[in-house]
């Protein structure tokens, strides 16, 4: 537990740990209404999921179908990357405002524990 001790303390130091306590960073950006970037990133990310495994099963099912390996050996990973990409995209419209809030608050709870 010592050890614990000293790693939070010395997190505690930096500027962003030292900030959130002083502020006591809480979840309150989480009640506020959510914008239509918000939606629009939430959109994103449920359609990366559409993208994602049914689009590559049917790329693959095409593949089999027409008996071109080549389909899916090459649309596969493409699909795969686009998903990955739309996902991203949303994460970054719905999400960059929140996960700091978060970050912020978790790391003014678990320092309080600790300190």
């Amino acid at each position: 537990m010592h050890i614990l001790k000293k790693i939070a303390n010395r997190i505690a130091q930096t500027k962003f740990a030292s900030q959130a306590i002083k502020d006591r960073a809480d979840l309150g950006a989480f009640k506020e209404k959510p914008t239509a970037r918000i939606f629009s990133g939430v959109f994103l990310m449920c359609c990366s999921y559409i993208i994602g495994l049914p689009a590559v099963g049917f790329i693959g099912a095409l593949s089999v179908s027409r008996q071109e390996p080549l389909i899916i050996i090459i649309g596969g990973p493409i699909l795969f990357i686009i998903a990955h990409l739309v996902f991203l995209a949303g994460m970054v419209l719905a999400g960059g405002r929140y996960i700091r809030v978060f970050f912020r608050w978790a790391t003014r709870i678990v320092l309080e524990k600790f300190i």
